[in-house]
């Protein structure tokens, strides 16, 4: 379904200052920029129970932070959570599982070790974040799908979805979608209300319901290789307005004078 509620294209923080800094300043550049400083420092993630901690330096913070890959946290709770001794002087990014296996396997830039600080395949990654998360694999593909495509994707947790999506980083432009995931088992918007209800919120804050419905083919995906079995297939739902839509009482009156 696809319903135009008359509000097109991205809105700019700071009008077109914010849309020059991204056009200059690609999301792709940045990326790109980020994979080869991980790949060159050999950047190392740990395995937790549902996120990665990811050792950085200060370039890769500057990086990261442009990219919107993860979010710092002190190195006081970096080492509890991993409950070892270290350099306090390190810093630390908490990455999702999605954005960990991205750049681990998505962008092989991320090298990951497990609790017991052992090297990790991306094969026993991806089995480990099954094994945590059901749908991982689904919101994985989702993902992954959103971020080839240079959109910047973050939780949507703040606004009932899954995801949020914005065209260039979030200091120069407002998100434009709000992203539900929805897949083979999923019981979410299987109604009319409730995709009504997600629709009306989505427009009470400026933005489009985005639904990615992930195929598995009846299929589970033992492995990363095996994704290529799903299928994304995206639909942005949006309000209509009948104000904004109606026959115009001039365009009438020109028709019967014809």
């Amino acid at each position: 379904m696809n319903i135009n509620n008359g509000r097109t294209g991205p809105r700019w923080k700071g009008k077109k200052s914010a849309e020059a800094k991204a056009l200059a300043d690609p999301m792709s550049k940045i990326v790109e920029q980020l994979q080869s400083s991980l790949l060159k420092l050999e950047t190392q993630g740990f395995l937790l129970n549902s996120a990665v901690l990811l050792s950085v330096d200060v370039e890769q913070i500057e990086l990261l932070e442009r990219s919107c890959f993860g979010q710092p946290i002190s190195s006081e709770e970096a080492l509890r959570k991993l409950l070892i001794s270290a350099d306090e002087d390190k810093q630390w990014y908490e990455l999702s599982f999605e954005e960990a296996f991205y750049l681990c396997y998505s962008l092989e830039c991320v090298r990951i070790r497990d609790e017991n600080k052992c090297l990790v395949s991306s094969n026993d990654v991806w089995q480990y974040m099954k094994s945590k998360r059901r749908a991982f694999p689904e919101f994985y593909i989702a993902y992954s799908h959103l971020r080839k495509k240079n959109w910047v994707v973050r939780s949507g947790l703040q606004y009932g979805a899954d995801f949020v999506a914005y065209r260039h980083h979030p200091s120069l432009v407002h998100s434009e979608f709000v992203v539900i995931v929805d897949f083979n088992n999923s019981s979410r918007l299987r109604v009319w209300s409730d995709i009504e209800g997600m629709v009306r919120l989505s427009t009470l804050v400026a933005k489009t319901l985005m639904v990615l419905s992930v195929n598995t083919n009846d299929c589970d995906a033992v492995s990363p290789s095996e994704m290529d079995l799903y299928k994304v297939e995206g639909r942005t739902i949006m309000r209509w307005f009948a104000e904004k839509h109606r026959e115009d009482p001039r365009t009438s009156e020109r028709l019967s004078s014809a």
